[in-house]
């Protein structure tokens, strides 16, 4: 069990030294991660987002993202974990060939903050490259008069990986006559070579078989081997000799694959197959050896691939020169590739100042431009213009770099963004010409300010909205961007009957909507005048008002209300009195109702809900005159009751209803003896004072009575003093028309003052009133007040109990 643990926890010391020594920090804005190569894809590089101090759900909040240029991406940020990962496999060879660090560079930038953060990631070589010659099998020809001690150049092995893990040594098979001896350049190069240690002999042994092996340092170890085959040759005493030591040649950059360039040639002067020779190239580079091939047998060199001048403008190579017997001979080529006209312009942005305030001055810098050709001489020197008719020109600054500035003032209202399109073009035959477009934002100032659509606005609000309802909403538009263009908006203070406007409305200062803080009441108020202020958030601050008027428009929440008949307020009940004699058609009564309501709302319609006697009574739609309908019966009850109903044309309609009670009687003594059907008795206190207040109006019809006879006596003394003798049957009726009056009279008289008995069962005063029936107007006037002031007559009765019931007479509204 100990063995387990022990591994277990060398096992998480060495992730933890992995993980130590994958991350370390030289600053606040510099991180630096250390990643093996060859690593699979989605390996984690870093937990980016505990290194930048961030939670996970800020990587996406904050705008952090990886900002690289010229290189393909090779880490990417994963938002679910924070951590640096890989996007495919890193060949550290590939990426960085031979140096000793491979660094990769690149900046995350943490927008809403603006800050860039340095990432270097060192890829680590691992050891995945064995040393490789560049031939499998190698053939060496020594002559047998060599003498031993003679060294002959051996391949070199190539290693991609560096420091141990490249190339560390070279091993030689074990054998009687060669040696391995490994020389080092000034460059560090280690280059071996085949040592000849004792005599060869053709006859003896005629070739011999040699291994070379490469091996590199690292872990597990790897290498390489190339098969030499040796073999001894007759003697050949003479080696080839070139023609010239060095050819030189010059070449267009432009000339297609395949194109001869030069041909070199070695003469041998031995004979036969001694003099034989074969060319090949002893020492040229890697980049160079694609580009060029050799014909052997000729000697004559060609272009394989196009040549770029940009890339290498001269190559320095040597050819080697055998022939059969091993003897060598070598001489230096030199090609120059000459320009030509096959590149445009580069024009770079060094510096951008976007956006630029529309108030910036002419002759203001916007950008720094920097123009290079990688063509020489006439094919390299670049114009730079500007296109279009547009507010900027460029300027010569020092050497390739060119100032892009304003010539005339700006204004975002009209142009708020600029594609500036810049022309490079260079000189050369025929000129190449490029193009980039630069957008310029403008920024605004405050310098407009908001602006209503219209001059004034007019809303119409139904009464009785809620409160806090929206009521009506006004916007300001402001040409200008950002805070500038920010509206607020605000109500100039104001008052109405003396209560301030901001108790009814108030306004949104973000949307400008307007709110009713009250439900508003036509009758009360019907407009309300205001004034909207729109100001801008921008410095210093621009406004401008608007009127607004509010109009309260009707609604029918008011129900009609009665005015006559005006019910006491003690509760008791009126009566209309009808004569007998009444025709059809006669004015017993009028309804009179308003509604404080206006419009279609306030016209009213009267209506009979309901009546004791159904047919006997009409009522005017418009007028609400209670008329007879046919003529009074004696079989009509004395009390009739009628029950009507006023309502007003608005949606929905409103109402109200009144009952009248109609005494259908010629005199009051009919009213009096009947009037036990009129009265209502709840207990017996009720109808003890019921009965004071008859007795009361009987004493006062006795009086009248007695009037009236008084009248009639002195009529009739009258009559006898004039000796108009008539016989008289002892009986009213039969008195003279002419002369005497009689109940016609008697009865023109009452309708006169024909009266309404009001009798209550809990109130301590009753009412009687007389009317004046021939009215049809809906109100009395005033003038009519005054005339029948004078009828006006109250009596008082009092009680045992302290409670006063009294009969008045007044004119009938």
């Amino acid at each position: 069990m100990a063995a387990p643990r022990n591994r277990l926890h060398h096992r998480r010391l060495f992730l933890l030294c992995l993980f130590l020594g994958r991350l370390w920090e030289t600053g606040a804005s510099q991180i630096r991660y250390s990643i093996p190569e060859e690593t699979e894809t989605g390996y984690i590089v870093g937990n980016i987002s505990k290194d930048l101090g961030l939670e996970l759900r800020e990587l996406a909040e904050r705008g952090v993202r990886i900002v690289s240029r010229g290189r393909t991406q090779l880490f990417a940020l994963n938002p679910r974990s924070g951590s640096l990962v890989t996007v495919g496999r890193i060949d550290r060879e590939d990426l960085c060939a031979q140096s000793a660090r491979c660094l990769v560079n690149f900046k995350v930038l943490v927008e809403d903050r603006v800050q860039l953060h340095g990432i270097e990631i060192e890829v680590t070589d691992i050891n995945d490259n064995n040393p490789k010659f560049q031939v499998e099998n190698l053939e060496v020809k020594i002559n047998e008069i060599a003498l031993p001690g003679t060294r002959y150049p051996l391949p070199e092995a190539v290693d991609p990986d560096v420091g141990l893990n490249s190339l560390q040594s070279y091993q030689l098979s074990p054998n009687n006559h060669f040696s391995l001896d490994v020389q080092t350049g000034d460059d560090g190069a280690v280059s071996p070579e085949l040592v000849l240690e004792r005599a060869l002999d053709r006859e003896e042994e005629a070739a011999h078989y040699l291994v070379l092996i490469a091996t590199d340092g690292g872990e597990p170890r790897r290498s390489s081997t190339v098969h030499i085959r040796v073999t001894v040759l007759d003697t050949n005493d003479n080696a080839p000799v070139f023609a010239q030591p060095i050819y030189r040649v010059k070449v267009p950059e432009n000339v297609p694959p395949g194109t001869r360039l030069l041909t070199v040639s070695a003469s041998d002067p031995d004979e036969g197959t001694n003099g034989e020779v074969a060319y090949k190239f002893w020492k040229i580079s890697e980049k160079q050896s694609p580009l060029f091939q050799l014909n052997e047998n000729t000697g004559e060199i060609s272009t394989a691939k196009s040549l770029d001048y940009e890339e290498c403008a001269f190559y320095d190579m040597e050819i080697q020169a055998e022939d059969v017997g091993a003897l060598l001979g070598r001489t230096k080529v030199l090609i120059s590739v000459e320009d030509v006209n096959d590149n445009r312009p580069e024009v770079t942005i060094t510096s951008l100042f976007s956006p630029v305030l529309e108030n910036t001055l002419p002759g203001t810098v916007i950008a720094f431009l920097n123009v290079h050709d990688r063509d020489s001489g006439k094919n390299g020197q670049v114009v730079c213009y500007t296109r279009d008719n547009l507010p900027f020109q460029l300027e010569k600054s020092i050497d390739n770099y060119y100032r892009l500035v304003t010539w005339k003032y700006l204004d975002r209202e009209k142009i708020s963004m600029y594609n500036i399109t810049v022309a490079a073009s260079d000189l050369g035959t025929p000129p190449l010409s490029t193009e980039i477009h630069i957008a310029l934002q403008v920024a605004d100032i405050n310098d407009n300010p908001p602006i209503f659509p219209h001059a004034s606005y007019s809303a119409y609000i139904p009464e009785n909205n809620p409160r806090g309802a929206s009521i009506f909403s006004v916007t300001a538009h402001d040409h200008d961007s950002g805070s500038n263009a920010q509206v607020t908006y605000s109500l100039t203070k104001g008052s109405i009957m003396a209560v301030p406007l901001s108790s009814y409305v108030s306004i949104s200062s973000d949307t400008g909507v307007l709110y009713a803080l009250h439900s508003f009441d036509y009758e009360q108020i019907q407009d309300l005048q205001l004034l909207v202020t729109a100001r801008d958030n921008g410095d210093p601050q621009l406004s401008s008002n608007v009127s607004l008027s509010l109009f309260i428009l009707d609604q029918n929440d008011n129900a009609p209300e009665i005015l006559y008949p005006m019910l006491p307020t003690d509760g008791s009940t009126g009566v209309e009195l009808a004569p007998r004699s009444a025709e059809p058609g006669y004015l017993v009564t009028k309804v009179v109702a308003v509604d404080r309501d206006s419009g279609q709302n306030a016209w009213l319609s009267y209506r009979l809900l309901k009546a004791s006697e159904p047919g006997l009574f009409t009522v005017g739609l418009h007028t609400g005159e209670v008329r007879t309908a046919r003529a009074l019966l004696d079989r009509d009850a004395l009390k009739q009751s009628l029950v009507m109903t006023v309502h007003d044309h608005g949606q929905p309609p409103l109402s109200a209803t009144v009952t009248l009670t109609v005494a259908v009687a010629d005199s009051i003594p009919d009213v009096l003896a009947d009037l036990g059907s009129i009265r209502t008795l709840t207990n017996s206190e009720d109808s003890d004072l019921t009965l004071y207040l008859v007795v009361a109006v009987a004493v006062v019809s006795c009086i009248f009575l007695a009037f009236v006879i008084v009248l009639l006596s002195l009529r009739l003394w009258r009559w006898h003093k004039s000796r108009l003798l008539q016989a008289s049957s002892g009986r009213l009726a039969g008195l003279p028309a002419s002369g005497f009056v009689g109940m016609e009279g008697v009865q023109a008289f009452l309708q006169t003052y024909s009266h309404e008995v009001s009798l209550t069962s809990d109130s301590p005063r009753s009412h009687m009133i007389f009317p004046q029936p021939n009215y049809a107007d809906m109100l009395i006037s005033q003038d009519s007040c005054e005339k029948n002031d004078s009828l006006l007559t109250s009596i008082d009765f009092h009680e045992c109990r302290d409670e006063a019931a009294a009969v008045q007479f007044k004119p009938l509204l």
